[in-house]
């Protein structure tokens, strides 16, 4: 199978996302939360860092409970601080529990965190290949980081929005691409 020249061969676990989650519509509330969380821990890495360590991520945020990172204290972000299996940048770390709370705050204003998406995609799916940023990604990042999030420049926000398939972007040589 062809794959996307990003996609490391080497790396089973890459394999499986790009076959099998990337670019794939998913909804989800606890997806979309916990997608956002582990995207601002890429800021300054590689997607492969941070998809090697997703599983003690889950561990150590609950499975991505929003109510529980909503609830962590000192003690559980010094916790975090500590954990090998993860990204140990206290700031990213303090920026995941503000982030998750201002998540929920949104699903509370807009009855979910997809339908405040929606309001920025009309509930398309955009087809895009090359880019790193787009129009959607500035607007919504801005509008997200005017609610408070912190590591959610465009950049991360465009990476995001493709791990949850609002922006599909497999390469053109790749086995998975489709243009509309």
């Amino acid at each position: 199978m062809k794959r996307c020249s990003w996609c490391n061969l080497n790396n089973p676990l890459y394999i499986r996302y790009h076959d099998e989650e990337w670019g794939q519509p998913n909804f989800d509330e606890r997806y979309l939360l916990e997608m956002l969380i582990l995207e601002s821990f890429q800021a300054g890495l590689s997607w492969e860092c941070v998809l090697n360590k997703r599983e003690a991520f889950r561990q150590a945020y609950n499975q991505f409970d929003l109510n529980k990172i909503c609830s962590y204290d000192e003690t559980k972000l010094q916790e975090l601080a500590q954990n090998k299996g993860i990204i140990r940048n206290r700031l990213k770390i303090k920026a995941s529990v503000e982030n998750a709370k201002i998540f929920k705050a949104i699903q509370k204003e807009y009855g979910s965190f997809y339908n405040y998406l929606k309001i920025f995609t009309q509930g398309k799916t955009f087809y895009e290949v090359g880019l790193t940023r787009s129009k959607l990604s500035d607007c919504l990042s801005a509008d997200l980081k005017k609610k408070g999030m912190k590591f959610v420049g465009t950049t991360i926000i465009y990476s995001y929005l493709q791990a949850i398939g609002i922006i599909y972007s497999h390469d053109e040589n790749c086995d998975l691409y489709h243009a509309t």
